[in-house]
């Protein structure tokens, strides 16, 4: 995934599901199930849904969403001066 996809990703979701955690990861569907079991594992509290909240995955996967904010505008910046 490049930078927008994933930017994209993280912040119109508000759950991440076993397909956005391959996607985020890059892993295989049973390490990616792994991780989701290790992130549940760890959360102080319990929720009651497949899914884990996308802001426990952004901090246990430590993403930087305003690097990517900036490496995204910056992007587009670029493409608006080729223009």
């Amino acid at each position: 995934m490049n930078v927008e996809e994933t930017l994209k990703l993280i912040t119109s979701k508000t759950w991440c599901n076993i397909n956005d955690l391959m996607k985020l990861t890059g892993l295989s569907r049973s390490s990616a199930l792994k991780i989701k079991n290790k992130i549940r594992n760890s959360m102080r509290y319990e929720i009651h849904t497949r899914d884990l909240p996308m802001s426990v995955v952004i901090d246990y996967l430590n993403i930087d969403v305003e690097y990517l904010k900036i490496i995204s505008t910056g992007k587009e910046a670029k493409n608006e001066d080729n223009k």
